[in-house]
């Protein structure tokens, strides 16, 4: 670990953390593949133990021993700054003392994170159309994790579940669970099919089954598709559904935000036998 003092913000060994939003990270040609930035020590330490690899790590002087616990044995540049260099870089106020640049690692294809998801016969995965908000993805990782769901998958419109925001948000397990994003929606929906999955859509839509009604039919590989927080479903993707699920709400309320909703679809459909 090189322990490097950095006093000034405008220092080019900074550029990675300045100000750069996800589609600027994403686009950074070297090193090939884009970044991704993790914030506080337990993020960076789960990212780690996920086999991702930092770059640098930019980290205010009061939080530098966990983070000299946590690189010890590691060849990384470690950024000491002053509270100010580090958020006239990030342009906000960094509360959680670390920051890491991390590789962007390559993702999987839909082929083989289906292969490696669930056990005896049994999977259940989550898919992800279109959802746009940063804390709902992380909040839907978060449960994923926690509710035992074996992947998820993020059409080619979704938030990047490795936005900052995101991974904050799922307090690092967007690393725990497997995930991919699919290069053809809603057509990769035959590929869920082709693999066994039963494809349901939560939705308000037309001759939708309770959650209650799929929990009872209790399908062994299932898919559940969530879709965006303004129009849902879309309707190509609808078309393609086997199954139309909704949770039935009460008090006037028609529906619950993507994060809630997923919340409960995973629990009520997961294995809680003893």
């Amino acid at each position: 670990m090189d322990i490097v003092e950095i006093a000034h913000h405008d220092d080019p060994r900074l550029d990675d953390y300045r100000s750069l939003t996800d589609t600027a990270l994403r686009a950074v040609s070297e090193p090939a593949g884009g970044l991704y930035i993790a914030e506080s020590a337990k993020v960076i330490e789960r990212a780690i133990h996920a086999g991702h690899t930092p770059r640098s790590v930019m980290v205010q002087r009061r939080w530098l021993d966990g983070i000299r616990a946590l690189l010890a044995e590691a060849d990384v540049p470690v950024y000491v700054v002053p509270d100010e260099v580090a958020e006239a870089v990030t342009g906000y106020a960094v509360h959680r003392g670390a920051l890491a640049s991390m590789h962007r690692p390559a993702l999987p294809s839909v082929a083989d994170l289906l292969a490696g998801a669930g056990s005896a016969g049994r999977s259940r995965i989550a898919v992800l159309e279109g959802v746009a908000d940063h804390t709902n993805i992380g909040a839907l990782f978060r449960s994923a994790a926690a509710l035992g769901v074996d992947a998820v998958i993020v059409t080619p419109d979704c938030a990047d579940p490795l936005y900052r925001r995101s991974v904050r948000v799922s307090m690092g397990t967007v690393f725990q669970v497997p995930w991919t994003r699919a290069r053809e929606w809603p057509s990769g929906i035959g590929e869920l099919k082709e693999a066994g999955y039963v494809v349901a859509g939560m939705t308000l839509g037309e001759g939708a089954i309770t959650l209650d009604d799929l929990v009872v039919e209790g399908p062994a590989r299932l898919a559940l598709v969530f879709g965006s927080e303004g129009y849902g479903i879309t309707p190509a993707t609808d078309e393609l559904l086997d199954r139309r699920v909704t949770i039935p709400m009460a008090g006037g309320v028609d529906s619950l935000n993507v994060a809630a909703a997923s919340a409960v679809a995973f629990y009520a459909t997961g294995d809680r036998r003893a």
